[in-house]
């Protein structure tokens, strides 16, 4: 069987379901704020399996939605800019990739395992050696990266030299806030150790409430925002947002 129709059963087979979902959460209590779907309840997502976190057509999880909703209400991303964006999830490259007023740059140290078939490559590119030139983007998204990588220092230096002055970025991580400190032990390195340490086997940390402190340790000017308050508990049940995440915005200032 070639690849090319193996891609094609299993599209059908990913929208047989995707179907069948949308008609099973038929309803409008709560509505996806990247595709404007709306249902009487997002999906469960995750090794948890969450509540009302994944949509049912576009795919986002809550942490997605929430970023995309800050982004647009905050007007951060303008016309004619240079985008960054590490590990890119499928909801934020369709938008991006298809956008003529963003110079889109996604990338990954696997690009392969990204089936997207869209026009903008996804480029092999390492987060501690990053191929771009001093003050290239106007605009970064590293989102659920940095926790996988041993030297964070090195990743986030690297993303504060390829960011323009006065350019922005948006770094997510899970954090545990109750911890004070961030948790790291490198002498754990088995999958099946990983998880039991950092709740997922290719994890090699648990961020705490020093995570800003990091961040701002490589020079950015960092905004630990709690948005989520802006909405009511019944808007966070909407969206489907996590009533505990804050976001990282990070700026490079001028020098």
């Amino acid at each position: 069987m070639s690849s090319l129709l193996k891609f094609s059963i299993k599209q059908k087979h990913r929208e047989y379901r995707k179907k069948r979902k949308e008609k099973i959460f038929k309803g409008n209590s709560v509505q996806c704020s990247i595709c404007n779907s709306e249902y009487r309840e997002f999906g469960p997502f995750g090794n948890t399996k969450r509540k009302n976190s994944k949509c049912h057509k576009c795919g986002s999880l809550e942490r997605h939605r929430l970023i995309w909703k800050y982004i647009q209400d905050k007007k951060l991303i303008a016309k004619s800019i240079r985008l960054l964006h590490f590990a890119p999830e499928k909801v934020f490259y369709d938008i991006f990739s298809e956008s003529d007023d963003i110079a889109y740059f996604p990338c990954d140290l696997h690009p392969k395992v990204y089936d997207y078939k869209g026009k903008t490559i996804i480029n092999k590119v390492d987060i501690t050696q990053i191929p771009y030139e001093t003050d290239s983007f106007d605009f970064i998204l590293c989102n659920h990266v940095l926790e996988h990588i041993p030297n964070d220092a090195l990743a986030m230096s690297e993303l504060y030299r390829v960011m323009k002055p006065n350019g922005l970025g948006i770094f997510q991580v899970p954090i545990d806030y109750d911890r004070d400190k961030t948790y790291e032990d490198f002498s754990i390195t088995s999958p099946k150790a990983r998880l039991k340490a950092f709740g997922r086997r290719d994890h090699v940390r648990w961020y705490g409430k020093d995570y800003k402190e990091r961040l701002t340790n490589t020079g950015f000017e960092v905004t630990e925002d709690d948005y989520i308050s802006s909405f009511t508990k019944e808007e966070q049940f909407k969206y489907g947002f996590d009533s505990t995440e804050l976001i990282y915005l990070c700026k490079k200032p001028m020098q």
